[in-house]
């Protein structure tokens, strides 16, 4: 992709402190959870809300809980392989990655009231647990037919152009800030330059440009081929703490505090062959971005069994938002190389990197609350061998809410996500049957909705800070599990066995014209879980 008889270098560092504004695919990618927990939870799809009795209820209906009749402890871990497959036009690109992990640990400890009153069980119990797992490799590319990401950068800077009278003004304003020998502010301040960052990278670089034969038009670059590739990692951790209550044994009740550890870290690499009447050549950008920060929520669940004979049992539980307190932090450097078509005299040449404010990457604090969260379950054991457990889970995510730090809403994001994200359902299922008095298979499914809207795409602000443009539309995710558990007097053992898969649509940029890639994810995950009842 870089076939070019001669180098030279316009790179750009951006390191800075500032303002922007978080994007609903920020919201989406810290709302709700994966399927995770124990081997038993999960190699029953994670339909266990009604039937209770295991530690990892105690994220999805804390009533649950109410059920155990002994104390317990158990721990899970496990390995991931994650494989992700683009098409873009007919071009075709693998990446894998793969990742042992630590998803759980917990005890529940039972006080027993007694057997004729009314209250026969106060039960307390911790778990900790991987809601979310964010590590994944990408890579996509191929031919773009003249669309380019410098199309993108050239509508942020036109939308500060009012006066066309000015317009190359304006264009040596941006071109010279902060640069060694003149007094003009420093574009990458956003108190002393309204300008956005990416379009500023344009236009120093020579991207986005004057019409010569037009004074008062800006021109950008025709794109040939390009290239993406990104590493994300991280996850989301939860930790939760319960008290529950058995009342006669026929009706339950319990209610969760979690809190949330949210890490979450993406490297990308972006590459675009340009070309115009009298140019050609190409440009990189490399973008690392990091969001961390913790929150907190309730949880509140019920359990009841309406016929006294009948071992049949339904659950409604009901989940506050996340209130979330986070911290990104990102920053961006732009390598240019553009040589006239004919002389292949170098056009882009800067020999020197411009005067930046702080040393310090781009650190954004700013607060979310996510969607309500609601679930009903229902579940029984028939002829003492065979659990069988389903549930249904509704969540809006079209009302998360972006804040900023001082608490006030990020009106248009907000705005942005009301017409780009809906409502996902989500429904699972899962059987278990003891086929031996210690030993029990399982299997499991779930189903889960897409987040996204089809008119769904990213925007950026015309005095944005942020220079990642890319994002993906996930579509309905489907898991299927299996597993099998032993059972000692005391000791216990679990295996599961977890396949994940959903559709994308990638985009490098933002672009009416662009032509989705088509993205296959895959996940694999085998868990363990060892633990102790007494």
């Amino acid at each position: 992709m870089k076939n070019i008889k001669a180098i030279a270098t316009a790179s750009l560092l951006l390191s800075f402190i500032g303002a922007t504004a978080q994007t609903p695919y920020d919201a989406a990618r810290f709302s709700g959870n994966e399927l995770n927990g124990t081997a038993r939870f999960v190699g029953m799809g994670g339909a266990m809300s009604a039937l209770g009795a295991d530690i990892s209820v105690i994220g999805s209906n804390p009533a649950g809980i109410g059920l155990f009749r002994g104390h317990d402890f158990t721990a899970s871990f496990g390995f991931n392989a994650t494989k992700t497959a683009s098409d873009f036009g007919g071009n075709t690109m693998n990446e894998k990655r793969n990742r042992a992990s630590f998803d759980q640990i917990g005890f529940v400890y039972t006080s027993k009231i007694g057997n004729r009153t009314k209250l026969r069980y106060v039960n307390f119990g911790f778990n900790y647990h991987k809601s979310k797992n964010f590590n994944r490799q990408f890579a996509s590319g191929g031919m773009l037919d003249g669309i380019s990401q410098t199309g993108q950068m050239n509508n942020m800077i036109n939308a500060w152009i009012d006066d066309k009278s000015t317009l190359d003004k304006q264009i040596g304003d941006i071109y010279n800030y902060g640069m060694e020998g003149t007094k003009l502010p420093n574009p990458y301040h956003p108190t002393q330059s309204p300008y956005p960052y990416l379009g500023v990278m344009g236009v120093r670089s020579g991207l986005v440009y004057v019409s010569k034969d037009d004074p008062t038009q800006l021109m950008y670059m025709n794109g040939h081929a390009n290239g993406y590739r990104s590493v994300e990692e991280g996850g989301i951790s939860d930790y939760d703490f319960n008290v529950s209550f058995n009342v006669e044994d026929r009706m339950y009740f319990g209610a969760t505090i979690g809190v949330h550890d949210v890490s979450y870290r993406r490297s990308s690499y972006y590459t675009e062959d340009v070309y115009d009447k009298s140019s050609t050549g190409y440009y990189e950008i490399n973008n690392l971005f990091s969001t961390d920060g913790t929150g907190f929520d309730f949880k509140f669940g019920a359990i009841f069994r309406p016929f006294e004979e009948s071992p049949f049992r339904f659950g409604v539980a009901v989940h506050t938002p996340i209130w979330y307190a986070l911290t990104d932090i990102y920053s961006s450097n732009m390598y240019t190389y553009l040589e006239d078509k004919n002389t292949q005299k170098v056009l882009v040449d800067f020999k020197e990197s411009p005067q930046y404010y702080t040393d310090a990457d781009v650190l954004r604090d700013y607060q979310m609350v996510t969607p309500w969260r609601f679930n009903v379950s229902m579940g029984t054991v028939v002829a003492g061998n065979i659990a069988l457990g389903a549930e249904y889970e509704f969540m809006n995510y079209a009302s998360a809410k972006l804040k900023y730090s001082d608490g006030y809403d990020m009106e248009e994001q907000n705005s942005y996500a009301k017409d780009d994200l809906k409502g996902v359902h989500t429904v699972r299922v899962g059987a278990e049957a003891r086929i031996l008095p210690s030993l029990s298979v399982r299997a499991g499914y779930n189903f889960s909705s897409s987040v996204f809207k089809e008119s769904a795409y990213k925007a950026l602000g015309a005095s944005d800070m942020r220079t990642d443009t890319e994002y993906f539309n996930d579509f309905g995710r489907n898991t299927v599990t299996v597993g099998l558990g032993y059972r000692g007097n005391r000791f216990y053992a679990d295996l599961a066995y977890k396949y994940d898969m959903y559709k994308s649509d990638f985009y490098a940029f933002s672009d009416d014209y662009l032509t989705a890639t088509k993205v296959d994810n895959k996940r694999h995950q085998l868990l363990m879980t060892l633990g102790v009842h007494f």
